[in-house]
């Protein structure tokens, strides 16, 4: 290993005990005095981020332009800076409470849709989104004292993607990196496990088909279907959303799959249904939801016969 190698190594690993101990120190404020410092980040940071408060004002106008104002959107896209800020303190706050104490700041509804899918034997996709506090789902299965896994891509930012191997590691949680990770969620549906799948960001034509998500058409990545139809494996949707002064986590009812017998037109209405599911969500808690990432962004297309949602089910 080189000089420049060993050195960038040694500077992870510095800066990755600097942000476990930042995390530690944050997770020390109460809950509530954490809301209110939150708020004032969040605002800070929607008054400084030209960018991305530019894309949460876009991606708003897309999907409620018709139904609000200039001023409405641009408080609305506020909150979500206000949101999304909370999430740093309650990750910290998290580092300090057991799963057994963790309990009374959960609440759980739609248990039995999730015990039904463990029943068939065959494991469980769990499609959940970037709402609420997603990083808690794995807080839940921990508490549920279920058997979990995730699909994740690494962060670019090393020490922080170190950081949050470790805690979501902590949790009993395995992880299966995005790329190549067909094999091993198989593997772990196999063993009657649940794999959470995040499914609301945009992906490339090359690994997507392009469906309605709230109102416009968006690439959505395909993986999920393909994994569904390979297994067989039940479709839960869940989410950890903030809801009077707790975290709620909502399981929705199973996904039914679609089999047409034409694969192409399979990845189409499942990876549609996955979208209502998320849709549905976001629609009761839209000021939780990620709106700083470019969802529609669609890009040139560069294979041929791309599957696209201009086929319907005959």
């Amino acid at each position: 290993m080189g000089k420049k190698q060993t050195k960038a190594r040694w500077l992870d690993r510095a800066l990755y005990h600097i942000l476990s101990r930042l995390f530690l120190l944050l997770g020390r404020i109460s809950p509530q005095r954490a809301a209110k410092i939150g708020d004032v980040i969040g605002r800070l940071w929607f008054a400084l981020d030209k960018r991305h408060r530019k894309v949460a004002i876009d991606n708003l106008a897309m999907v409620y332009g018709d139904r609000m104002s200039s001023a409405a959107m641009r408080g609305f896209a506020r909150q979500v800076f206000c949101n999304l800020a909370r999430i740093v303190f309650e990750i910290g706050w998290s580092l300090h409470i057991d799963n057994v104490r963790n309990q009374k700041h959960f609440r759980f509804y739609g248990m039995h849709h999730l015990r039904s899918a463990q029943k068939k034997g065959k494991g469980v996709l769990v499609l959940t989104a970037h709402l609420g506090n997603w990083e808690f789902l794995l807080v839940a299965a921990a508490i549920m004292n279920m058997k979990f896994s995730a699909v994740y891509r690494p962060l670019d930012f090393k020490p922080l993607d170190m950081f949050f191997e470790d805690i979501r590691n902590t949790t009993g949680t395995k992880l299966h990196q995005k790329k190549g990770a067909m094999f091993k969620v198989l593997r772990s549906l196999a063993n009657n496990e649940g794999v959470g799948i995040l499914l609301d960001q945009k992906t490339k034509p090359s690994s997507g088909v392009l469906v309605d998500f709230l109102g416009r058409p968006a690439y959505t990545n395909m993986g999920l279907a393909i994994l569904a139809k390979r297994s067989r494996a039940p479709v839960i949707p869940v989410f950890a959303v903030r809801e009077d002064g707790c975290y709620s986590v909502r399981i929705l009812p199973e996904v039914p799959f679609i089999d047409t017998g034409d694969d192409a037109l399979d990845m189409i209405e499942n990876t549609r249904l996955y979208n209502r599911a998320i849709e549905s969500m976001i629609t009761q808690y839209p000021e939780q939801w990620f709106w700083l990432h470019r969802r529609w962004e669609i890009r040139p297309v560069k294979r041929k016969n791309t599957v696209t949602a201009k086929k319907t089910v005959s």
